[in-house]
Order: structure tokens, then C-alpha cells, then sequence
């Protein structure tokens, strides 16, 4: 039996989400209060962070995540509307896709997909007109100075094979 779809207005002002730099909204909905340390992998690495954050995040209306990394883990959870495509590239190039959705209603779908610390991503809806309200946990947890969305042509350059998705999933205006 197919859900009935989500009002993404509704849920903008519910949940009280803003819009997210690389497209969509999102509301933060958890940071953990306990710290943790990096590995210094650098002179200036030695603040301690977040253990863990979540967050809420919206895709309607056709706003896609554009391409961008992190330098934590990121678990995406579904939670309802229609199945959303994250994109993932790996250091060799090779593309994966994680397809979430209501495993119930979508058998080529999961209910929760991981894109490893320091890969390049993107999230849509599988269908363009869709909406989906999807969670990120990540850990460590989130902080801005470590997320970098992709230079426009950077990404195509370095995996030609993929220009036409990663153009497509690129920064919106």
C-alpha cells in the first residue's frame, strides 16, 4: 500500500526547518553534550567536539543536496514521502547509490544507508516532483568548518566518467 505523500509546507513550519546551504531544509534535532577528540591528522586538530548530531532534512520541490563532503561518517535515515537517491563517489571514482525509501512500499529501497567520512555526495528524490523527509546522524559530530561543497567543475574534472549526474547535483542558485 503506497503512503499518502507529504506536505512539505506543513512540514517546514512543523518542524521548523531553514534551508540547508546545499540544498533542501533541515533542522539540527541533536547534539551530543559528551566530547570527543580526533586523531590529529594536523598541527592546528586538537578541538574536541560533539560525539554525535542529527538532524532533520527536507527535499521538495525539486532542491536536491548538491555535492559535498564531510569528514565524519554520515547515517542517512527514511522516514516518509518518496524514496530519495544518495549519490556517493569514492576515491577511485566508482559511483554508488543508496536508494532510501519505506522498504514496506518500496522493495528496492533502505531504510538507512551510510556514506563514509571524507566521500563526495548528493541526495534527490527519486522522482523529481517528489518530497522526502529523510535524518542525518553523524559522528563526530557536525561542524560547518568541516563541510565543503564542491567547486562548480572541480568534481567533473576529477571524475569525468560521472560530469552529467554531478553537474545535475550541482550547487542551486
Amino acid at each position: 500500500m503506497q503512503r499518502d505523500r507529504i506536505d512539505s509546507r506543513e512540514l517546514i513550519e512543523r518542524l521548523k526547518l531553514e534551508p540547508h546551504p546545499e540544498g533542501g531544509y533541515f533542522r539540527e534535532t541533536y547534539r551530543a553534550k559528551g566530547k570527543v577528540r580526533r586523531e590529529k591528522d594536523n598541527e592546528n586538530e586538537s578541538d574536541a567536539r560533539s560525539a554525535s548530531t542529527a538532524i532533520h532534512f527536507l527535499l521538495c520541490d525539486g532542491a536536491h543536496s548538491a555535492w559535498h563532503r564531510i569528514r565524519s561518517d554520515e547515517v542517512w535515515h527514511f522516514y516518509a514521502g518518496d524514496p530519495v537517491d544518495v549519490h556517493v563517489l569514492d576515491a577511485n571514482g566508482a559511483l554508488v547509490t543508496h536508494r532510501l525509501g519505506n522498504m514496506i512500499d518500496h522493495a528496492d529501497t533502505v531504510f538507512q544507508a551510510v556514506v563514509e567520512a571524507g566521500a563526495w555526495f548528493a541526495a534527490e528524490c527519486h522522482d523529481a516532483n517528489g518530497a522526502a523527509l529523510v535524518g542525518c546522524t553523524v559522528a563526530p559530530g557536525f561542524e560547518f568548518s568541516e563541510f565543503d561543497l564542491a567547486a562548480p567543475g572541480a568534481l567533473e574534472a576529477r571524475y569525468p566518467q560521472h560530469r552529467e549526474l554531478i553537474a545535475r547535483l550541482g550547487p542551486q542558485a
